[in-house]
């Protein structure tokens, strides 16, 4: 079967859902048909893998207004790191497939993964080794990454990869270069920063380490603020969607999965394992599929409670952006997966918050008071609380059944009254007081007090 042939317009106006096969003429006289996507831009760009009459190739194309200044950057980019000796996929074709579509080829290099978050992990440093040298091969040449996170580096047969040559821009200065190596350690969890040498070494060019410190630390709070906009906007990451009635923003790989309680919350609720039925709060496990997950709705106990709650964010809002603020910091929470505010235009009323369950206990029923923690556990919270001092967040009520005890980690649960706190003096005041909180589960003589008091941040 012969993949029809489309326009630019009839890519942008499919949004996220482009239909495929597709074909597009070359200017060289020949034929592109794209078979798979592998990434999308919704109206602005696709890349995919496609047949070049009848040879794989990786395609990008850009589409709309920026098409041509964005596709001519990204085969300017792949050039000069070609030209510069740096290991990169051969680019095969670039150029104009119309008024407002470019079109940029590239080898396909088959069973090629790209490093991210999820292949990465810090007990683990190796395989990020290459990467930092890789980065610091292009700082020697002269270049940089605009964006220099894992997933814009190629595993290959063994070796690493660069790849998204609209992102390579000239080095202006040393400082530039600083700049542009702390934006890649900024975008690894905290859980890093023990390898730091480590990645420097391998990095293989002087740095002044005190002084890519603070570079490193600014560059997090950037990203994590612009990350925690994303996940209330759509994106490939989160799916958002708001009417008059309803905000909904649910994680898109869990999509698929929720569609079927996302019509209903209540109904869901009812049909599942009832786990807490409070005035403020109801909280329900559901399952789905093969799948168990947890839907918290935060009640309205009356008018004067509703009116309180029309103008603010909702609890399940904050809770949501707390979860995705401690996977940032490398703190373990059940999975955030959906919030849905139920609105009237700007008036929120009621509110839900999906998460992964989790079926580990809680400290409370996990420890025994009349003996110090486990070694795991105790490497786990000095962890957990040494992180949260470390960014200045306080949980707001720390009791021991909102720490559950999981596959080697301790997650936080119940994020409501989250803080990151920007002066020191009230994160003191409201660390002692969580920490105070912690300390009432137990026996103030217990053995396991008495192991707390020594260990935790004071």
């Amino acid at each position: 079967m012969t993949a029809p042939e489309v326009s630019a317009e009839t890519l942008r106006q499919a949004g996220r859902a482009p239909a495929l096969p597709f074909a597009l003429a070359l200017p060289t006289g020949g034929k592109l048909e794209f078979i798979r996507l592998l990434r999308l831009l919704p109206g602005k760009r696709l890349t995919g893998y496609a047949l070049c009459d009848g040879q794989p190739v990786l395609a990008k194309l850009f589409i709309g207004e920026a098409a041509r200044r964005r596709g001519q950057r990204e085969g300017d980019g792949l050039a000069a790191l070609s030209a510069a000796q740096l290991p990169t996929p051969t680019l095969r074709f670039a150029g104009a497939v119309g008024d407002d579509a470019y079109l940029v080829l590239c080898e396909f290099l088959d069973g090629a993964t790209t490093l991210d978050q999820d292949t990465l992990s810090p007990l683990d440093p190796e395989p990020l080794l290459p990467v930092m040298a890789l980065l610091g091969r292009l700082h020697a040449a002269g270049l940089t990454q605009r964006d220099p996170h894992p997933g814009n580096f190629l595993r290959h047969r063994g070796k690493v990869l660069l790849i998204d040559g609209d992102g390579i821009r000239p080095a202006a200065s040393a400082a530039t270069r600083m700049i542009n190596l702390a934006a890649l350690l900024a975008q690894l969890t905290p859980d890093w920063d023990a390898h730091r040498q480590r990645l420097l070494e391998a990095y293989g060019r002087a740095v002044d380490a005190a002084a890519l410190e603070p570079l490193v630390a600014a560059a997090r709070q950037r990203r994590l603020a612009h990350f925690l906009r994303k996940t209330v906007r759509d994106c490939s990451q989160f799916a958002v969607n708001q009417t008059f009635r309803r905000f909904t923003a649910v994680l898109r790989g869990a999509l698929p999965d929720l569609q079927p309680v996302l019509h209903d919350l209540d109904a869901a609720m009812t049909a599942g394992k009832l786990l807490k039925a409070g005035n403020t709060c109801t909280v329900a496990a559901v399952d789905i599929g093969d799948r168990t997950i947890v839907i918290k709705r935060y009640n309205l106990k009356h008018w004067r409670h509703a009116l309180s709650r029309l103008w603010r964010p909702s609890r399940a809002w904050h809770s949501w952006r707390a979860a995705h603020r401690l996977e940032y910091y490398g703190i373990a929470t059940p999975r955030p997966l959906a919030l849905i505010e139920e609105r009237c235009g700007p008036l929120r009323r009621r509110a839900f918050l999906i998460t992964e369950h989790c079926p580990g206990p809680n400290l409370l029923t996990a420890l025994d008071p009349g003996a110090a923690p486990p070694p795991a556990i105790q490497h786990a919270l000095r962890h957990l609380f040494a992180t949260l001092c470390r960014f200045h967040t306080t949980h707001g009520d720390l009791k021991a059944t909102n720490l559950l005890w999981h596959d080697g980690k301790i997650l936080l649960i119940d994020l409501d009254a989250l803080t990151t706190h920007c002066s020191p003096s009230t994160f003191t005041r409201a660390w002692q007081r969580d920490r105070a909180r912690l300390m009432r589960n137990w026996p103030l003589e217990s053995a396991l007090a008495r192991w707390l008091r020594e260990a935790l941040p004071g």
